[in-house]
C-alpha cells in the first residue's frame, strides 16, 4: 500500500517554509451554548414517499429477444427465444424491481429481407450478421438468471467451502450483524457472455439495518452520484480486507453539474453548524440523540455532545422550530452557510487572469481571435452576482504584453499595453490597473477583447516564454488568489521552465517511452507548489499540432486544482474546430468553482484515509487542498482498517469547505453509511465494479508514471488474476469446471481492465504520441465515474434499427430515448449498417459500405457514399423524421446532465465510411475494445489468457 504521501496527485513533502495560510479554520474554538432544547417529539416525520422511476418492460417491443437481450448475456429459461421469461432473481442482491432490464434487441423474420429501421436491407441477407448476438455457448439448455444460484450445487459448496462460511459467520460478534445482506450470484464468465448493459446497472444496494438514522429520510444515505464505495459492505478486519484482495475505497465527486441549479443541494442557512467536539464530524442522519434530545453521541468517535441552543431555534422568525425537519438530519448530502468564526480572511472574490500565446502559430491558427472572441461572448455568463469578479489579460511571444485595461468613465481612456522583456524578474507595472473588476471596467474589456487580435496580426515572433509569463501571473494574482488560464499553441521554449521537443518515434512502444510521460523539469512542480500555498490555481488549454510537452506542462493543474484540455491540430478555419472550443472554452467560463478549498474525509473510529489521487495538492496527512475546486473531476481516497469493527455499521463523511462564485463561505458535507460484515462472501457481493475500476484507473496512471506502462498493464492484468483465484479459491471451492466464476455483480471488470490496458493512455502501441498519451493520463485521473467508464468502455449504437421509441422524447420524461448499446466488437456490425461511437471524447458515425441510397439520402442528403464527406463533421439538418432522430441520438449521447456529472466536453464527431479512409477507419475500431487491434488482444483472447492463469 503507498505510503500517504506517495499517491499520485500529491507532491513529495518538503521544507518550503511557512505553511500556506488556510482561508478556513477547520476547528473554530466559538463554544456551543448550554442544551436548553425541548426533547424530540414522540412521533418522527412521515416517511417520504419517493416516486419509482418508470422501468419499461423486457417485452415492449413485442418481437422476440434476442440472445444478449437478458442482463448476463442469457437466454431466457428453457433457452427458447420469445419464450415467456421468468421472474429474474436479484443481481448480487438486488430486489428485482430496482433493476431495469434492457429493452430486447429485435429479431428479424426469417425467409424475407428485413425492413430496418424503414430501410430494406439490400440481398443476400444473412440473419447472423444482423448485428444479433447469437446465443450463448451453452445457454441453450441451462439456466437463465433465475439458475445461477442453483449453480453452487455444482461449485463444491457443500464441502470445505460451506463450513468454512459457516465458520465465518458463527464467528461474527451479535453487534456487527445486521441481517442478510446482498446475497452472493456466482456466474460463468466464459459460457455467460458479458452485456454492455451490465455497466448501467446501479451499484449493489447498501442495507443498513432498520432505523439505522435518525428520520426515516430516503435521503438519509449519500447518493451514489456524489460518494461510491468500491465495497458496499465493510469487513470487519483487515486481515479479512487483505484475503479479500479487494480494494477498499470512496470515489468521491462533491458536485453533480456545473452549475448549482441543475444540481440543487439543500443549504442549511441559519449558520448553526453542530460538530463533534473531539473527532470534528458534522452532525447527520447517523448520530443518536441522548438525554431527551439535548445531547448527541458521534457516529464516529461515539463521543457525547451537546446540542447547540439555537438547534431546534429559528432566529429569523423567533420561534422554535422541529429538529426533525433540518436538512442536516434528513440529507445526507448538505451545505452548511459556515458562520464568521470560520474565516481567517475575508472571502476572496474570482479572479480569471488569461495568458494568451501571441507567437506566430498561435495568430496563424486562430487561436487568439477565437480565445478573445470566446471571452468577449461569455462576459455575461461569468459568474459575478456579488459585483466583485476580476479579470486580467497578459499576451505572451517571447516577451511579455501587459496590459492596462482603465475603468469605464464618461472620458474614453485606452488599454495601455507595457511590454517588459526582462524574463529572468519581470516587474509589474502599475498592477493596480492589471486585474480590474468586470463590473466598472465593462466597456473597456469589450473594447480591449475586441482589439486584442488585431494588435499581433503580424506578429512573426515564434518564441514562447510562459514559464516567465506564469511566474508573473502567479505575482499578480497571489495577494488574492484566483485562477491562472493559459491559452497556448506553443511550446514555452524561452526564459523560465523552457523546455525542448524530446519526442522522439524510436522510443514510443519501447520501455524508455515512460520518460516522456515525465516531467522534463522541476520548474513545473515547484512551481505548483508556489501557486498552491497562495490560493492560485492553473488551466492549461494546449493547442499545438507540434510536440508540446503536455507531460511537464500538466504538472502545474495537476497540483493546483485545475485541468488540462488538450486540442491537438486545431486550427479555427475548420468551424468544427472552432465551434468545439468556443463552446466548451463559454461553458468553463461559466461554471460555479469553489475557491480556496479543503477536502478532508473523516471517518468511524477504526477506519483510516490512508492514499488520496487526484488533482490536489496534499497539504497533510488528510487534508487535500484546492486553490479552486471544480466540477467537472472526481476523487479516490482509499481506506484502511486499522482496527476491527465491532458496529453494525461504519460512517464516512467527506467535507469540502470553500468559497462560492459569489463570495460566500460554504461547508458542503457528504455522509455514507455502511453495514460491515466478517463474511467473504457479503464482501464479494457488495462490491462495486465500475468504483474498483475508477481506484485501478488512478493506481495505473500512478503506476505508469513511476515504473512505466509496461508496470501500469501488468498491474492490471495481475489484480484481475488475483481477484478471480481469490473467488475460486475462497467462494468456489476451488471449483472451475469448464469456465470462470466470478460474481454477478463484478462481471464486468474483466472487460473493464481489458479496456483500461487498450485505453490510448497505457495501450501498447509505438503509433500513440506523448502528448496524446499524457492527456489521457490527465482524463483518467480525473474523470468523473460516469464518464470514465465511457472513456475506459466506449458505447456503441445501432442507427439503421433503432426501436421505434429511440430518438424521439419519452412521453412522461421527456428525455429522449437511446437506443440499446450495443458490445464493443465488429461481430456486431452489419455491412448496410449505420453506426455511432461514442468514448465521451470523441463520436464516430460508421457508415457501413452497403449502405442502402435512401438512408443516405434521409441522414446526410447526398445518394451515392462517394459524395460523403469524410472525417470532421456534423449530421446537416434536414426535414425528414429519421435525420432528426439520428441527430437527437448523437446529441442525447453527449448529455452529462442526465447522468449527473458536469462536464464541458464536446466532442468531435467524425463520419467513417466503411470502406472510406484507412487511418480513420482504423482509429475509429481502435475503440472497439473487444476486438484485437493494434498490439492489444481480442476479449475472447484475454478472458482466455486469464481463465489460464488462474487455472495455472
Amino acid at each position: 500500500m503507498a505510503a500517504p504521501n506517495d499517491g499520485y496527485g500529491q507532491y513529495p513533502p518538503q521544507e518550503y517554509g511557512e505553511q500556506p495560510q488556510a482561508p478556513y479554520t477547520d476547528d473554530p474554538s466559538q463554544p456551543y451554548g448550554n442544551p436548553s432544547s425541548p426533547p424530540p417529539p414522540s412521533a418522527l416525520a412521515a416517511d417520504h414517499g419517493r416516486k419509482k422511476k418508470r422501468a419499461y418492460a423486457a417485452g415492449a417491443f413485442e418481437v422476440a429477444a434476442g440472445a444478449n437481450a437478458a442482463v448476463g448475456g442469457q437466454l431466457p429459461a428453457g433457452g427458447q427465444f420469445g419464450a415467456p421469461q421468468p421472474a429474474v432473481p436479484a443481481y448480487g442482491g438486488y430486489p428485482q424491481q430496482d433493476v431495469q432490464q434492457p429493452a430486447p434487441y429485435g429479431l428479424p423474420q426469417l425467409g424475407a429481407a428485413p425492413v430496418v429501421g424503414g430501410y430494406q436491407a439490400p440481398e443476400p441477407y444473412y440473419p447472423s450478421a444482423g448485428g444479433v448476438p447469437p446465443p450463448a455457448v451453452g445457454a441453450a439448455g441451462g439456466p437463465g438468471v433465475a439458475g445461477l444460484s442453483a449453480g453452487f450445487a455444482g461449485m463444491n459448496l457443500e464441502g470445505a467451502g460451506a463450513q468454512q462460511q459457516l465458520a465465518q459467520q458463527q464467528q461474527v460478534p451479535a453487534q456487527a450483524r445486521v441481517g442478510p445482506l446482498n446475497q452472493l450470484y456466482p456466474t460463468d464468465l466464459i459460457n455467460q457472455p458479458f452485456n454492455v448493459s451490465e455497466l448501467d446497472l446501479p451499484p449493489p444496494p447498501i442495507i443498513l439495518p432498520p432505523n439505522s438514522s435518525v428520520t426515516p429520510s430516503p435521503d438519509a444515505n449519500c447518493p451514489s452520484k456524489y460518494i461510491r464505495s468500491t465495497l458496499n459492505a465493510v469487513p470487519t478486519t483487515h486481515s479479512l480486507l487483505k484475503k479479500s484482495k479487494l480494494p477498499f475505497a470512496l470515489v468521491i465527486q462533491p458536485y453533480g453539474a456545473l452549475h448549482d441549479l441543475d444540481d440543487p443541494v439543500p443549504v442549511v442557512k441559519d449558520q448553526v453548524i453542530s460538530r463533534c467536539r473531539r473527532c470534528r464530524s458534522y452532525i447527520n442522519p447517523f448520530v443518536v440523540f441522548l438525554d431527551h434530545g439535548h445531547r448527541w453521541r458521534c457516529n464516529m468517535c461515539n463521543l457525547t455532545n451537546d446540542v447547540p441552543q439555537a438547534f431546534d431555534w429559528d432566529a429569523a422568525a423567533q420561534k422554535s422550530v422541529d429538529r426533525w425537519q433540518r436538512h442536516e438530519l434528513n440529507h445526507a448530502v448538505v451545505e452548511f452557510v459556515a458562520p464568521q468564526e470560520y474565516m481567517v480572511r475575508p472571502p476572496q472574490p474570482l479572479v480569471y487572469l488569461f495568458l494568451f500565446d501571441v507567437s506566430y502559430t498561435a495568430v496563424s491558427t486562430g487561436l487568439l481571435a477565437t480565445s478573445a472572441r470566446t471571452i468577449l461572448d461569455s462576459l455575461n455568463r461569468i459568474p459575478n452576482a456579488d459585483r466583485r469578479t476580476r479579470l486580467g489579460f497578459i499576451a505572451v511571444d517571447s516577451s511579455l504584453h501587459y496590459f492596462a485595461v482603465p475603468k469605464d468613465s464618461d472620458e474614453i481612456a485606452e488599454t495601455n499595453m507595457l511590454v517588459v522583456s526582462d524574463l529572468d524578474e519581470p516587474f509589474l507595472p502599475v498592477p493596480q490597473e492589471l486585474l480590474v473588476p468586470l463590473t466598472e471596467s465593462r466597456t473597456s474589456i469589450e473594447t480591449f477583447l475586441t482589439k486584442l487580435p488585431e494588435m499581433f496580426v503580424n506578429n512573426q515572433d515564434n518564441g514562447s516564454c510562459m514559464g516567465s509569463a506564469l511566474r508573473a501571473g502567479h505575482k499578480l494574482i497571489s495577494p488574492l488568489g484566483g485562477k491562472i488560464v493559459v491559452l497556448s499553441a506553443s511550446l514555452p521554449n524561452v526564459g523560465y521552465g523552457k523546455l525542448e521537443v524530446r519526442e522522439d518515434k524510436k522510443l514510443l512502444g519501447t520501455s524508455k517511452e515512460s520518460g516522456l510521460l515525465q516531467t522534463a523539469s522541476s520548474f513545473y512542480k515547484s512551481f505548483a507548489v508556489e501557486c498552491s500555498k497562495n490560493q492560485v490555481s492553473i488551466d492549461m488549454f494546449l493547442f499545438s499540432g507540434q510536440y508540446q510537452d503536455v507531460a511537464s506542462l500538466s504538472n502545474l493543474p495537476r497540483y493546483t486544482g485545475g485541468q488540462t484540455w488538450f486540442y491537438p491540430g486545431w486550427n479555427a478555419g475548420r468551424a468544427e474546430d472552432a465551434i468545439k472550443f468556443a463552446s466548451e472554452f463559454s461553458d468553463y467560463l461559466s461554471s460555479e468553482i469553489g475557491l480556496e478549498a479543503v477536502l478532508r474525509v473523516r471517518a468511524t473510529t477504526g477506519l483510516r484515509m490512508s492514499t488520496f489521487y487526484g488533482n490536489f495538492f496534499n497539504r497533510s496527512s488528510d487534508l487535500c487542498a484546492f486553490p479552486a475546486f471544480p466540477r467537472d473531476q472526481c476523487y479516490v481516497v482509499e481506506v484502511a482498517i486499522d482496527e476491527n469493527l465491532n458496529k453494525g455499521i461504519v460512517c464516512m463523511q467527506a467535507a469540502v469547505l470553500h468559497t462560492t462564485c459569489n463570495g460566500e463561505r460554504r461547508i458542503r458535507v457528504m455522509t455514507l453509511a455502511l453495514p460491515t460484515t466478517a463474511n467473504l462472501a457479503d464482501v464479494y457481493a457488495s462490491a462495486d465494479q465500475c468504483a474498483i475500476t475508477t481506484y485501478f484507473s488512478h493506481k495505473a496512471v500512478e503506476r505508469a508514471l513511476s515504473n512505466g506502462l509496461e508496470s501500469a498493464r501488468d498491474l492490471l492484468q495481475s489484480k484481475l488474476t488475483e481477484l478471480l483465484q481469490t473467488f475460486r479459491k475462497e467462494l468456489a471451492g476451488g471449483s472451475m469446471g469448464g469456465g470462470l466464476q466470478f460474481p454477478s455483480n463484478l462481471r464486468g471488470l474483466p472487460v473493464l481492465f481489458l479496456g483500461l490496458i487498450k485505453n490510448v493512455g497505457l495501450r501498447k502501441s509505438a503509433q500513440i504520441p506523448s502528448d496524446l498519451r499524457s492527456a489521457a493520463l490527465c482524463q483518467l485521473s480525473t474523470l468523473p465515474l460516469p464518464l470514465l467508464m465511457q472513456y475506459i468502455y466506449p458505447r456503441l449504437y445501432s442507427l439503421h434499427d433503432m426501436p421505434v421509441n429511440a430518438g424521439i422524447p419519452d412521453p412522461e420524461t421527456s428525455q429522449i430515448a437511446l437506443p440499446p448499446p450495443l458490445n464493443l466488437s465488429s461481430e456486431r456490425f452489419v455491412p448496410y449498417g449505420l453506426y455511432l461511437i461514442d468514448d465521451g471524447q470523441t463520436q464516430f458515425l460508421w457508415v457501413g459500405r452497403d449502405t442502402v441510397p435512401q438512408l443516405l439520402v434521409d441522414v446526410f442528403g447526398v445518394e451515392e457514399r462517394t459524395q460523403l464527406h469524410v472525417g470532421k463533421g456534423m449530421v446537416p439538418e434536414l426535414d425528414n423524421d429519421f435525420n432528426e432522430r439520428v441527430r437527437a441520438v448523437i446529441q442525447k449521447s453527449r448529455d452529462y446532465k442526465s447522468r449527473g456529472v458536469g462536464s464541458i466536453i464536446v466532442p468531435h464527431l467524425y463520419i467513417v465510411r466503411e470502406e472510406g479512409e484507412p487511418a480513420l477507419k482504423l482509429w475509429a475500431q481502435t475503440l472497439l475494445m473487444e476486438d484485437r487491434a493494434d498490439q492489444g488482444m481480442s476479449f475472447q483472447q484475454w478472458m482466455g489468457t486469464l481463465r489460464e492463469k488462474v487455472s495455472g
